[in-house]
């Protein structure tokens, strides 16, 4: 609920992913300007799932996140098992978007 709230409130800003090289991209850009592993991403479905992305050298680790934020099991996805994800699915029909990254201070 909390996440819906946001994302409908700044909706403007939140990035639409448009593909998968933009996925690594977009988290390594969130860890060098935060300092912190991972990224948020939503699909902007009926449910607005909530995922934490972390790119690894062999593969993806994905965490789905609750309504209140708590976290979920992170699994380890290979590449090619990436690509059949949800959220990949979602991606490829324009429902995979991520806020904005603050830097750290």
């Amino acid at each position: 609920m909390h996440m819906q709230m946001q994302m409908s409130q700044a909706s403007a800003a939140w990035a639409r992913v448009r593909c998968l090289a933009e996925i690594e991209f977009l988290i390594k850009e969130s860890e060098m300007l935060t300092g912190h592993a991972g990224r948020t991403f939503v699909i902007s479905g009926a449910d607005h799932l909530v995922y934490r992305m972390f790119w690894r050298p062999c593969g993806v680790e994905v965490q789905r996140l609750g309504s209140d934020g708590t976290a979920g099991t992170k699994r380890h996805l290979w590449p090619r098992d990436f690509e059949a994800h949800s959220l990949v699915d979602a991606m490829l029909v324009g429902q995979l978007y991520t806020p904005p990254v603050r830097a750290a201070r």
